[in-house]
């Protein structure tokens, strides 16, 4: 079973907010989302696949490692749709990354730049790789870290939910220990804050709120160009099914800011 906080901030620059996320602990599912677009296209996008990828794990009959794939697919489907349909919602996206707790494993997949960290045995491990031009095209030209950090093309993505009919999604599998912590985290965190300075904040003995708060400020103090989420989950007790957890008639509890 997963212990979950989740927070979002629309950061020092921007006026509105398109990140989103999800805690859904009865599911076992929790996500972030970082829309893009004009308008409010951008928080229609998230909003539309977090709550698309709820649904489609609520009505699951069981847990497979193709969940989340297919509910990712899913969303996909609905954020083009709604694009088609409304001239004001064109060109929206969102990224997406979501953890799916079974009891002794977690499935997490992802799509765009939105990371999936764990935190064990004190080391911190980033589980997800960003689907980003940096990483799929700088990197691979052999341009230097230094350069990538200023490089004109660092914030473009390579794949988005919503941008196209044929979506890559990664996938994963972790081993799940008790102790265990996760950070979900849009671009607006992890961009500004180096994985340093968010192992600093993992290795302190405090609460999930108060390393979320914490993570939250760093990123603030950095600048905060972009907006920022973070969702926290700690592995506090491992159970064999997750049919145990699912109470029936219960909806997802939604949590945006």
């Amino acid at each position: 079973m997963l212990e979950a906080f989740g927070l979002s901030d629309p950061g020092c620059v921007r006026p509105n907010n398109e990140d989103y996320y999800l805690l859904a602990p009865s599911l076992g599912l929790f996500l972030v989302a970082d829309g893009m677009g004009g308008a409010q296209a951008g928080e229609c996008a998230s909003q539309l696949a977090a709550e698309t990828v709820g649904e489609v794990v609520w009505h699951a009959g069981d847990y497979d490692p193709k969940l989340l794939i297919t509910a990712l697919e899913e969303a996909n489907r609905r954020v083009l749709n709604a694009a088609s349909a409304d001239t004001n919602l064109e060109g929206m996206g969102t990224t997406l990354t979501a953890v799916l707790d079974t009891g002794k494993q977690a499935y997490i997949a992802s799509v765009g730049d939105s990371r999936a960290y764990i935190y064990h045995q004190g080391q911190l491990i980033v589980i997800t790789e960003d689907q980003t031009w940096v990483q799929e095209v700088g990197r691979k030209l052999g341009i230097e870290e230094a350069q990538l950090k200023t490089h004109p093309m660092r914030h473009v993505l390579t794949m988005a939910i919503g941008v196209s009919d044929q979506l890559r999604i990664n996938s994963y599998v972790v081993e799940l220990s008790e102790g265990m912590e996760f950070l979900l985290c849009s671009d607006g965190l992890h961009g500004v804050v180096g994985d340093d300075g968010i192992e600093e904040i993992f290795a302190n003995e405090e609460t999930l709120e108060t390393k979320g708060r914490n993570l939250i400020d760093r990123a603030r103090a950095a600048g905060g160009p972009d907006n920022i989420t973070a969702v926290l989950l700690r592995v506090v007790q491992p159970i064999e099914d997750y049919n145990a957890r699912v109470t029936a008639g219960q909806e997802p509890v939604e949590q945006t800011q």
